[in-house]
């Protein structure tokens, strides 16, 4: 469940932005972001947005997230795994472990998810993102 005490929307801001910088200079992730942001700007407000109404119930998302995922071409298990694991290294660096628990539960729900949808709209045989997510 969201909680607006969780965690302030600086923790928030800080969390999305020290994780996409990770992954803007990721091996494996940033060709696959760089091919589809046009405008890191925007798009970092986005995710600012959809992990504050997901971590402390803002309701400031607005979109289809799993329906732009699903139809980008070429992605892999690897790269949900690799997502994941930038996301821990991110999390493990954080004060508030209460934040820290929630916003990994959360994003191992959304990639899983993201995955299976992708999986099962493609045609793919289903495999596991992740089967340590601790």
């Amino acid at each position: 469940m969201p909680n607006s005490e969780l965690c302030t929307e600086a923790d928030v801001q800080q969390l999305v932005h020290v994780f996409y910088a990770k992954v803007r200079s990721d091996t494996l992730l940033a060709p696959v972001f760089d091919a589809h942001v046009g405008n890191w700007e925007q798009h970092l407000a986005q995710l600012v947005n959809f992990w504050s109404s997901a971590l402390r119930g803002t309701a400031r998302f607005r979109g289809n997230p799993l329906a732009k995922h699903v139809a980008l071409p070429g992605l892999t298990s690897e790269l949900f795994q690799r997502w994941l694991s930038l996301f821990r290294e991110t999390t493990q660096s954080l004060t508030n472990t209460g934040l820290q628990v929630r916003a990994n539960e959360l994003a191992h729900r959304i990639a899983t998810s993201f995955w299976r949808a992708y999986q099962v709209q493609h045609g793919c045989e289903l495999v596991p993102v992740d089967t340590n997510h601790g």
